[in-house]
């Protein structure tokens, strides 16, 4: 199959290559405003053809599309995409804002065209297995989850500043993975954040930002979500997810690359080198999760994250966000639409 790709930033070279890769492939159409972007690409990748702009890779007669373009430009694209009819995979978010992301999923409202949110820890193999454990009650009724993600260093200024915040563009993971690992939906959200007083100001401060954040969740049959994530995990790129039950538990990341020290003595696990990339430490989630949508183009299988279970994810980053601000828990009835 013909596969078009919006996007060669860090993101999106990273699924040019993978896509490439990839048995069901055959052609890559790719496009970005950077010309040194697409020839890196298509210097790199012999299945590789460029497009000269986003309209025109969507007339060229793609079977689907992967959104990786700038997330100002997510919902034009994908409702462009989807109006040609073409299965369309985007990276989360749907869009810019809440009220965009619910526009784009009312436009959509009785389309038949697949569409795929990108979520790629749905598709870790531990992440998987932690969830065929709960859904299959070896952990009996499960009363905690906590999820983690800590970068090692903050992304450039002016990503952060296009954003929309810690919430909606990091800890949003770590929503989907308490979601989609539990089956429940959240019902109120507590979140607090501090800002690292050694961060230049337009890192947070100017953004109304915050470099670390913990969120405590609450599901709809009454488990706790525990959420943690910073900017700033100088050991490395740390993700990993745990489930608590009453008869079992279960964690997810905890392999030889975590970033985290052991002091307890006569203990040398894990042994490293730590991960320091999430395209390092989800590399095998993103193949499986872009062979998925391969499939979902083929008709070979449904979308295993639509706009609908997306908007669940966003909702708990709208919570959250207001949350922090308001200094107060916030309910998810109080900002869903």
């Amino acid at each position: 199959m013909r596969i078009g790709l919006i996007g060669l930033g860090r993101i999106g070279a990273f699924h040019a290559d993978t896509l490439a890769a990839l048995n069901h492939v055959d052609e890559l159409v790719v496009t970005d405003p950077v010309d040194a972007a697409v020839e890196a690409v298509t210097d790199r990748i012999g299945k590789a053809t460029r497009a000269a702009s986003p309209r025109a890779l969507l007339d060229a007669g793609v079977d689907g599309v992967v959104i990786a373009a700038t997330t100002a430009a997510h919902a034009e694209l994908l409702l462009a995409s989807v109006g040609r009819g073409i299965p369309t995979f985007c990276e989360k978010p749907i869009a810019g804002s809440a009220a965009e992301a619910v526009a784009v999923r009312d436009r959509l409202v009785g389309s038949d065209v697949p569409v795929q949110i990108g979520y790629p820890r749905r598709f870790d193999p531990a992440f998987v297995a932690a969830r065929d454990a709960v859904r299959a009650g070896q952990l009996g009724r499960v009363h905690t989850v906590r999820s983690t993600t800590l970068d090692p260093a903050p992304p450039p200024a002016a990503y952060l500043a296009g954003s929309g915040g810690i919430f909606r563009d990091c800890s949003v993971h770590d929503f989907d993975a308490v979601r989609w690992v539990t089956g429940r939906e959240a019902v109120e959200v507590y979140a607090v954040g501090s800002v690292d007083p050694n961060a230049p100001t337009d890192l947070y401060a100017d953004n109304g930002d915050w470099s670390t954040v913990s969120v405590l969740i609450t599901l709809d049959d009454g488990t706790i979500g525990v959420v943690s994530n910073t900017r700033t995990n100088a050991r490395g790129y740390d993700v990993r997810l745990e489930v608590h039950g009453v008869h079992d538990a279960v964690a997810a990341g905890l392999d030889e690359g975590l970033p985290l020290r052991s002091t307890q003595p006569g203990i040398t696990w894990p042994a490293g080198p730590p991960h320091t990339f999430f395209m390092d430490r989800l590399a095998e989630a993103f193949r499986r999760e872009l062979a998925t949508f391969c499939e979902v183009v083929a008709g070979e299988t449904p979308s295993p994250c639509t706009i609908e279970d997306a908007m669940g994810t966003a909702w708990i980053a709208e919570a959250a966000t207001r949350s922090a601000t308001e200094g107060r828990p916030v309910r998810i009835d109080e900002v869903a639409r």
